[in-house]
């Protein structure tokens, strides 16, 4: 056992190294307190609002897919109103610039689809007449004319108008958005690029 004499030694000893670091270890602590005011004091981060918009520049009569949107985070109460809350499948009534928000003005409305086999398509109607008679909802057969005026080709029948756009003053006819199977819609879009493309009302 220590005799009285060595334990006071060894208790001066710890003290000396004690006040030998009381300045570092008086330092460490007042960093440690500024460091847990600073957090104290630090704003909570903002709120935000994940919102969908176009991932891509995307086209009048665009059916949206997953793949042409992007979730971007705006801040609470800066995001636009009327935000569509699942605008996969509905078609655009116009078109979207890169990084829009994709809102209810801009669609028209899910494609109808039998078994997911449809598709939208843009048919530019050079009859202002016949356009102010579409109505969302209305069924049409699509015809384009043959080598004779009396022999029209059909390209597509029992087809489902979705949008009838506004005119446009710099361009002739009005734009149509109609919905149709899926390999008719191909045939359909790439004879409008050629020829002067009609549509007949059906009962």
């Amino acid at each position: 056992m220590l005799d009285r004499s060595q334990l006071a030694r060894r208790r001066r000893a710890v003290r000396r190294v004690v006040l030998s670091r009381r300045r570092p270890l008086a330092a460490l602590l007042a960093a440690a307190a500024v460091v847990a005011g600073l957090h104290e004091l630090r704003p909570p981060p903002p709120d935000v609002v994940a919102v969908l918009t176009a991932a891509r520049d995307l086209p009048a009569g665009t059916t949206l897919r997953e793949q042409d949107l992007a979730s971007v985070d705006y801040a609470a109460g800066t995001a636009p109103t009327g935000l569509a809350g699942d605008p996969v499948g509905s078609v655009l009534a116009g078109p979207v610039r890169a990084g829009e928000p994709v809102t209810d003005v801009r669609l028209v409305g899910a494609v109808p689809t039998a078994g997911g086999s449809a598709a939208a398509v843009p048919v530019r109607l050079g009859d202002a007449a016949v356009a102010a008679l579409l109505v969302p909802g209305r069924r049409v057969d699509v015809i384009t004319a043959g080598q004779r005026s009396d022999q029209p080709i059909l390209l597509a029948e029992d087809a489902v108008v979705l949008a009838v756009l506004a005119e446009d003053p710099r361009v002739r006819g009005r734009l149509v958005i109609v919905s149709m199977p899926r390999g008719t819609a191909t045939r359909v879009a790439a004879a409008s690029l050629a020829d002067q493309v009609a549509v007949t009302l059906r009962d």
